[in-house]
């Protein structure tokens, strides 16, 4: 971390103003260059800005002294006209004048690595950033705010004070200790694991509330699914025809229900057929409902018994459309949808070319998934890199909580392990690929 950095924290193109931020040890010496006089710390002043003797811009200049800066370490932001060639200039004279172009997320992992955010927290900076529902934001802010790091530290304390009673019982077996004092340590051990299998249950909500939660429309050809995801996305995303097949690939639409993100996607019809592209539709129809959170299977009130066939795809927890409901046969599709009722499937009849019916079904759509997404605590984890570690840490349990009786060694050791899964969570320890990972998802200038 000896090179100084720079890197335009705003986003590219014109715009009223512009931030380019400068951190490291020449930072004050770079800005100084540039500007003569720099203003006291976290005070902001207007400079004119020299590069040769030539004006570049006229700036608000901030400057920060490390450690009480983001990065830790000396820094500061010029805030500029936002013109490109106002911006290119300022950043081809702190290029001259010694400093290099960050890489994504050096700003941030300068502030990881200096003891001003935890790998959680940091994840957290990369998360709000990509905020793009209310959910996202809330989510994000509380991440950066420590609450996920706040929980895995409570774990990892009860881990402390069971370790401690075992390394007593190792250590000093002659001592005069209470009897069974490694026997102490189960009861937090216990609490720890049932925690944590509580975090594994939840562990997909932090995830799906970052990427979106995943609805598929499958179902046979011309059932109404590209008319259906037209009418929930308020918008003509899929080509509607009469022709069978016409959807062959996987159309995705991203939505905002229930102030969650959701990726909503209109697949090709599930039917046998000899057509090679056709198939590799049919094929990719079914793995993107294989994942997907929610399915709706959408069914032609004309042709009610293609329901009667369940596909793979199908299974308990899904819902099934029975579209065209103003006109088909009420006597069938009340039959079709008691059926299906007892199979464990949400039934719902609507019409898709209506207004009414796809604003019906976007309003119950957003309700279960604000259910499914919303929770009383902050999710365990946002991210598979932590769901890993979880799991990891569980393992390492079985042999300290198992019925065979307490190897104290062994247990103890367990507990270490356990403990070291989760700080890699927060980077206390985290092997350098890691980190690399983790920070090169991140913007530059962030």
């Amino acid at each position: 971390m000896t090179d100084t950095i720079f890197a335009l924290a705003t986003a590219a193109g014109r715009a009223a103003v512009a931030v380019v931020r400068v951190s490291g040890s020449r930072s004050t010496e770079i800005a100084a260059a540039l500007c003569g006089r720099l203003p006291p710390p976290r005070l902001a002043a207007v400079r004119t800005l020299k590069k040769d003797g030539v004006a570049l811009d006229e700036a608000l200049v901030l400057r920060f002294e490390g450690p009480a800066s983001y990065t830790g370490e000396d820094s500061v932001e010029f805030h500029v006209h936002g013109g490109r060639a106002v911006v290119e200039a300022l950043l081809g004279a702190l290029s001259d004048l010694g400093a290099r172009l960050a890489e994504p997320g050096e700003f941030t992992r300068r502030a990881f690595e200096n003891g001003k955010l935890d790998l959680a927290q940091a994840e957290g900076v990369a998360d709000l950033i990509d905020a793009e529902t209310e959910a996202q934001r809330r989510q994000a802010l509380g991440q950066v705010g420590g609450a996920l790091s706040r929980r895995y530290e409570r774990w990892r304390d009860l881990l402390v004070q069971a370790l401690a009673m075992l390394e007593a019982a190792v250590d000093f077996p002659d001592e005069d200790l209470p009897e069974e004092v490694a026997e102490r340590a189960r009861p937090g051990l216990r609490q720890l694991n049932t925690e944590l299998n509580a975090a594994l249950l939840d562990v997909s909500r932090g995830r799906r509330v970052r990427d979106g939660f995943r609805i598929a429309l499958v179902g046979a050809p011309n059932a109404g699914k590209s008319t259906l995801l037209n009418g929930l996305a308020e918008r003509d995303a899929a080509i509607v025809t009469d022709v069978a097949g016409t959807t062959r690939d996987v159309i995705e639409v991203p939505l905002v229900l229930g102030g969650y993100k959701v990726l909503l996607a209109d697949t090709a019809g599930l039917r046998e057929t000899s057509d090679a592209i056709e198939a590799e539709g049919v094929r990719r129809a079914k793995a993107w409902a294989e994942v997907a959170d929610l399915r709706l299977w959408v069914v032609d009130g004309f042709h009610v018994k293609q329901a009667e066939h369940r596909p793979d795809v199908i299974r308990a927890g899904d819902w099934l459309i029975l579209n065209k409901a103003d006109i088909a046969d009420a006597a069938s599709l009340t039959a079709v949808a008691d059926y299906w009722t007892a199979q464990g499937l949400s039934v719902l009849r609507l019409t898709a070319r209506s207004g009414d019916g796809a604003a019906g079904l976007r309003e119950t759509l957003a309700s279960h998934v604000a259910e499914a997404l919303s929770g009383a605590e902050f999710p365990a984890a946002t991210r598979l890199r932590h769901a890993e570690r979880l799991l990891e840490a569980k393992g390492y349990l079985e042999r300290p909580l198992s019925d065979i009786g307490l190897e104290v060694e062994l247990a103890a050791e367990d507990v270490r392990l356990a403990a070291r899964a989760l700080e890699k969570i927060s980077g206390r320890i985290d092997p350098e690929d890691v980190l690399g990972r983790v920070f090169s998802t991140f913007c530059i200038g962030k």
